[in-house]
């Protein structure tokens, strides 16, 4: 529904004019001298506009640009429209503008007949309104003519066309209504005729059922809006600067008043007066707000905030700005956009920021609110507003306004980030007050340091210290001069504070030191962190000159103060870590250029000293990476770090080997002193092994001893088990590195490869220890090298490797999977409590949460690259629904990956899977499976989730499920019943399981799967219709589904035996089954292919069942490779030992069918009629694909290796279903349908014949 609500242009200029003016002197400046803003001299008399009079549009027209008859000519070639002039571009509006103005002079109707056509033809409508039209019509009755006649399917909209010609034809339609208006203003648009005319069309185009007609109108209506509140600001400076100049005049004494002025000034009066009234009456303008188009009322709202921008003395008022509002609630993102834009044009200027105080009491909260909009366009441009409001006033937001935003300054989204951090700063960064004048620029006292202090305590009262790099690349762009006074920092930390001054506390200053490192960081490496950015972008010059200098200056400072503060803060873990990072920034050409050598042994000292007075991990990572970002060969600071370094590991590998002597030889439980010795110094030996060489050392059989010691007696602590195994990964790791490059000697692989062989063994034993953190260890060790030692070890030319491949068995592949059932597929009431016994909190959960993800990471990564056999998966796989939540994203991702290596493995795994948990569902409800239940729910819609992993492209996936179905069938039949023969079998539930698989199976297929499964069946399986068998029918009915047309076929010539077309087959049956033996194999070898890659599969039978097959020639030359699929279902030779004798006398079987036919014809005659009335309505429908056929195709059936169809029809009435089809056309040149190569004979079902096939 459209709102439509009319506004007057000049009735706000009245206002105004009103409010200068008396009645009797409103002045205007008919003569156009003073069109510009801010003139106001008064015109010479007898000077008019070059659109009054057209004598300047010859200046202004386009070269060999002229009008013919009404319409535009182009070098004299051909007549053009508005709208073909328009569509040419902006070099032609002005020219065509001046041309229409002498054309409305001399007949207006003429010229407004032109425009009101331009207006129909921008909107796409093909009609025209003639002179006959526009003079005996209301508008009414012309909208209505062109809406008849115009198509909306077609397309041809200007607006919205593609092409070069109609990139720019908004721009340009919106140019000429400007232009139009602007050479207009000084008589045209006061004669109340044209504007009456235009506007009248307008309004009744913007109320149309028409989309584009609305579009166009309302996009019209405003520009035309918009340039008419430019006439009215150039009459209301005009009549400014006239009554001033008027004033002026009066007020001078009568002897030098000038007379013949004074007598211009009321002459003009009258004039002014009937302009201002006729533009009162003759600038109705529409416009749409609530229209069912996003794009038309975001045109409003634009071109509202222009008037209110323009000429804000009339429209910046309540009447406007309730409509912005209003409409800031606008269901569309792209409205809401534009009411933020049209507010932040009037925040920017303060004059108008004061007169909107109460606009923003009125829709402040709604402003707030949409910083947290859903786009974050929206959200953007919300934070800028509410950013110009505060420089407006800074009471207008309160503090939980401004709360509300400086959460954002974390967002992952970084132009909202950005925002807020703008916002964050002009509130809290940007005020200066008379006191701050007179302190010094740099240091503790100035005002950069109680600036920092302030980001220190908005950073901590925030209570999120993990991200410190996100706070200082929010502040980045508008206070990066502020983050990078590292001078200032370091002042803070290490001066002592003044008297009075307060100190920061330990918690302070360990903020100060996180935000000082992300500085750092932000300034060297200049790109945001990490999920803020889609990537590196290329630096300009100056961003990298930029950078360079930064590098300098922190290398210069830091290299001074960092020492310093090291020795400082000696002891404390955090403030050490982070300041141990800053050294990898360096430029450490410095360090020689700069003379800085005795800070570099300074530094190295303290290096020395935090290591030995530590054994936190972290802190010892940080002098490891410290110490391999200063030994760089390049620089000539190498030698003297080196030996720093080398001193460091000889004291640390003496001290290790001292006392694992001592540890290893002391007899009964370890010693806690020892044992602390042990674990300190092997924890400084695997940080320092992680990113130095240590092979020199030969620490791999002190480790191993030790790891072998801990198994053998069962009592090693725990922590130095898993450093000791941690170490040992290291050793291995750098002792392949070297014979990967060729560096290592003639024997190093062989040794290589026992240590690795023995490690793994090592690591499987720690597998089944009885504490989870080792586990957790040695699991994760192992899943490292098992792909590292993989097959692809050997790629990219490095076949040399070959030995070192390790493939694990079956044992040690058995033991991953239970570690990973046992330690990640737990509920969280499982796992309630931490290895301390207290109870966890919120966050220690998500943190376990997370390691358990991390393991089934690094389980799956062996499944995807094929380190470990798929199908050990299928544990995996069946906990999909279960922990969908925790995993299913993980897991998804495996089987994605699964299926493109192996289509058919996965699919198996998946069938695997869904078997497990079947057998599962038997253990505990029992073997009489209730369908009904949560269990089974649970399953069925397992399989569902995994069907649509398959995807809708049934060709690639194709042998994939026909496997499984194939492994599904058996699996259903695999088990007897326990209650005994005559029941169904153990497993026969699992076949509803298996038919949500069904729709992903091809027509042709389909049949095939049916004939498998008919293999398995016997008579009385077929004939049972009870509810246990429920499954077993469903699943049939499933794979029937689809074959109709093939059914009609050859049901088409069997049932018209007494036709032409019956004695044609009886010929053709007699020919066929005289085939050589040649041909036969060749029909039947599409049997015998893909299933075959199994020849020693044990299929279970229950029971042979004589089967159906063409006996239509194939020419296996045709045949496409996707046909040859149906040998899957070829059945083994072996039988179940479960399984019945098969019927020995084919007689038996057609005795028993004609039984059973006998037996329920009297039950079955009432409901043939309703079966043929069904069957004959689904013949119709799907005879739409045989319309094609020129010759009828009759398709004969008989037994597979006998001659018993006869003996079968004996039985069977074909009369009661005699089907008449209508003759078929050409059904070998249906390119566009698959031949059907596959046995036909199973899509003859009880359905067709009404009698068992079995």
């Amino acid at each position: 529904e459209v709102c439509v609500i009319s506004v007057m242009t000049s009735s706000a200029v009245h206002r105004e004019a009103e409010s200068h003016l008396s009645s009797d002197t409103d002045l205007e400046d008919p003569d156009g001298k003073n069109a510009k803003t801010g003139k106001g001299t008064a015109a010479k008399k007898g000077k008019k506009a070059t659109g009054d009079k057209a004598k300047g549009g010859a200046a202004w027209r386009a070269p060999g640009l002229g009008r013919v008859n009404g319409h535009y000519q182009e070098n004299g070639m051909e007549n053009m429209t508005l709208f073909e002039v328009v569509k040419m571009g902006k070099s032609a509006t002005q020219s065509v503008v001046d041309d229409w103005i002498e054309a409305y002079k001399n007949n207006r109707d003429h010229a407004l007949l032109d425009l009101i056509n331009f207006f129909i033809q921008c909107s796409g409508c093909k009609g025209v309104c003639v002179g006959e039209m526009f003079r005996h019509m209301q508008n009414s009755e012309i909208i209505r003519k062109m809406t008849e006649e115009f198509d909306e399917d077609s397309g041809d909209y200007p607006f919205t066309m593609s092409g070069p010609q109609w990139k720019k034809f908004r721009i340009s339609f919106c140019d000429f209504i400007a232009v139009l208006v602007r050479q207009c203003q000084y008589s045209i648009i006061y004669d109340e005729y044209m504007m009456d005319t235009v506007i009248s069309l307008l309004t009744g185009l913007s109320d149309s059922q028409v989309r584009a007609f609305r579009h166009t109108s309302t996009l019209a209506a405003m520009k035309l809006m918009t340039a008419l509140v430019n006439v009215a600001l150039n009459l209301s400076i005009n009549m400014d600067n006239t009554q001033r100049q008027y004033d002026a005049e009066r007020n001078k004494v009568v002897a030098k008043r000038a007379s013949d002025k004074l007598e211009l000034l009321l002459q003009k009066r009258k004039e002014v007066r009937r302009n201002t009234l006729c533009l009162y009456c003759n600038s109705e303008v529409l416009f749409v707000l609530a229209d069912a188009i996003a794009e038309i009322r975001a045109s409003c709202i634009e071109e509202i905030g222009v008037w209110m921008k323009l000429y804000s003395d009339a429209f910046l008022n309540d009447s406007y700005l309730k409509y912005v509002g209003w409409t800031m609630h606008d269901k569309q993102g792209e409205v809401r956009l534009k009411c933020l834009g049209a507010l932040q044009s009037l925040f920017h200027s303060r004059e108008l920021g004061a007169r909107l105080e109460l606009f923003t009491s009125r829709f402040k909260d709604r402003i707030v609110s949409m910083t947290l909009d859903k786009e974050y366009d929206v959200a953007v441009q919300a934070i800028k507003l509410l950013t110009l409001v505060l420089q407006c006033s800074d009471e207008v937001l309160t503090a939980e306004d401004c709360e509300s935003v400086y959460h954002l300054v974390y967002s992952a989204h970084r132009p909202i980030a950005v925002s807020a951090g703008e916002f964050l700063y002009k509130k809290l960064f940007s005020h200066q007050g008379p006191e701050d004048e007179g302190l010094p620029r740099r240091g503790r006292q100035s005002l950069n340091g109680s600036l920092i202090k302030t980001t220190v305590f908005f950073f901590l009262e925030s209570e999120l210290h993990e991200h410190g790099a996100y706070l200082v690349d929010s502040l980045w762009e508008c206070g990066s001069e502020l983050l990078k006074d590292w001078e200032t920092m370091i002042s803070l930390l290490l001066d002592e504070p003044a008297p009075g001054e307060e100190a920061l506390t330990d918690r302070q200053e360990t903020a100060l030191v996180e935000i000082m490192l992300c500085v750092i960081r932000q300034a060297c490496e200049c790109h945001p962190p990490v999920g803020r950015g889609t990537g590196k972008r290329v630096l300009s010059a100056k961003e990298k000159k930029t950078q360079l200098d930064d590098r300098t200056r922190i290398t210069e400072m830091f290299a001074v103060a960092l020492p310093l503060l090291l020795s400082k803060y000696c002891v404390d873990i955090d403030k050490v870590t982070n300041l141990l990072q800053i050294p990898k920034y360096f430029d450490l050409d410095i360090y020689t250029t700069g003379r800085l050598e005795k800070h570099l042994d300074a530094l190295l000292r303290q290096i020395w000293e935090v290591q030995d007075k530590h054994t936190d991990t972290e802190v010892l990572e940080a002098c490891s990476t410290t110490y391999h970002s200063l030994c760089n060969e390049e620089f000539t600071i190498f030698n003297r770090v080196n030996i720093t370094r080398s001193q460091l590991l000889d004291e640390l590998v003496d001290k290790f080997n001292r006392l694992l002597e001592d540890f290893l030889q002391e007899g009964g439980e370890p010693d806690e002193d020892d044992s602390y010795q042990v674990l300190a110094t092997l924890k400084k030996i695997s940080a320092f092994h992680n990113a130095h060489d240590l092979s020199k050392w030969d620490l791999f059989n002190g480790n191993y001893r030790l790891l072998n010691t801990g198994l053998q007696n069962g009592d090693m602590p725990e922590q130095i088990v898993i450093h000791a195994m941690q170490c040992t990964h290291y050793i291995i790791l750098w002792h392949l590195a070297k014979v990967s490059e060729g560096s290592s000697l003639k024997g190093d692989m062989v040794t290589l490869r026992k240590q690795m062989r023995a490690f793994f063994l090592m690591c499987q034993r720690y597998l089944n220890s009885i504490n989870n953190a080792v586990k957790e260890q040695a699991f994760t060790i192992l899943c490292d090298l098992l792909l590292i030692f993989s097959h692809q070890i050997m790629s990219s030319g490095r076949e040399q490797l070959e030995p070192l491949v390790y493939t694990p068995d079956s044992s040690l592949q058995a033991e991953m999977l239970n570690f990973i059932l046992d330690q990640v597929f737990i509920d969280q009431d499982d796992d309630n409590n931490s290895t301390d016994g207290q109870p966890d909190d919120e966050a220690s959960k998500i943190e376990d949460l997370h390691k358990r993800r991390n393991l089934l990471a690094s389980y799956c990564k062996l499944i995807i690259y094929n380190v470990v056999e798929i199908n050990t998966g299928a544990d995996i796989f069946k906990q999909y629904m279960r922990y969908y939540n925790d995993y299913g994203d993980i897991i998804k991702e495996t089987l994605s990956k699964t299926r493109q290596i192996d289509k058919v493995q996965c699919a198996k795994t998946l069938g695997l899977s869904l078997q497990m948990l079947f057998n599962e569902m038997l253990s505990e409800l029992g073997f009489n499976v209730d369908r009904s239940t949560s269990a089974f729910c649970g399953i069925k819609e397992l399989s569902r989730r995994f069907s649509l992993t398959f995807g809708l492209d049934q060709m690639k996936t194709r042998e994939a499920i026909a496997m499984l179905h194939k492994d599904g069938i058996e699996f259903a039949f695999k088990e007897p019943s326990p209650q005994g023969p005559g029941s169904p079998p153990l497993n026969l539930a699992f076949l509803d399981i298996l038919s949500e698989f069904s729709s992903k199976l091809i027509r042709q297929d389909k049949r095939t799967v049916h004939m498998y499964l008919e293999r398995f069946m016997t008579v009385q399986m077929a004939l049972q219709r009870e509810d246990c068998w429920l499954p077993l029918i469903s699943y049939r009915n499933s794979l029937q589904a689809g074959g109709d047309d093939d059914t009609m076929s050859v049901m088409s010539g069997i049932s018209s035996r007494g036709s032409t077309r019956s004695k044609k087959s009886k010929q053709a049956t007699a020919s066929k089954r005289k085939l050589p033996e040649a041909e036969e194999n060749s029909c039947s070898s599409s049997d015998a292919v893909w299933m075959n890659r199994e020849p020693n599969a044990q299929t279970p039978l229950m029971m042979h069942s004589p089967h159906l097959t063409s006996t239509v020639l194939r020419d296996p030359k045709k045949m496409r490779p996707e046909d040859s699929y149906t040998a899957a279902f070829a059945m083994p030779t072996e039988q179940h030992p479960h399984q019945p004798a098969p019927l020995q006398q084919h007689t038996q079987v057609t005795w028993m069918l004609t039984q059973r036919q006998q037996a329920e014809a009297r039950q079955q005659q009432e409901r043939v009629s309703v079966q043929y009335a069904k069957m004959r309505n689904h013949i119709r429908r799907g005879s739409g694909l045989m319309e094609d056929d020129e010759e009828p195709i009759v398709e004969d059936v008989m037994m597979s290796s006998e001659d018993r169809l006869e003996d079968i029809n004996e039985g069977m009435d074909f009369d009661t279903m005699d089907i008449d089809l209508p003759a078929s056309k050409n059904r070998r040149e249906r390119t566009e349908l698959k031949p059907d190569f596959f046995d036909p004979s199973s899509i003859m079902d009880d359905s067709v014949l009404n009698v068992s096939m079995f």
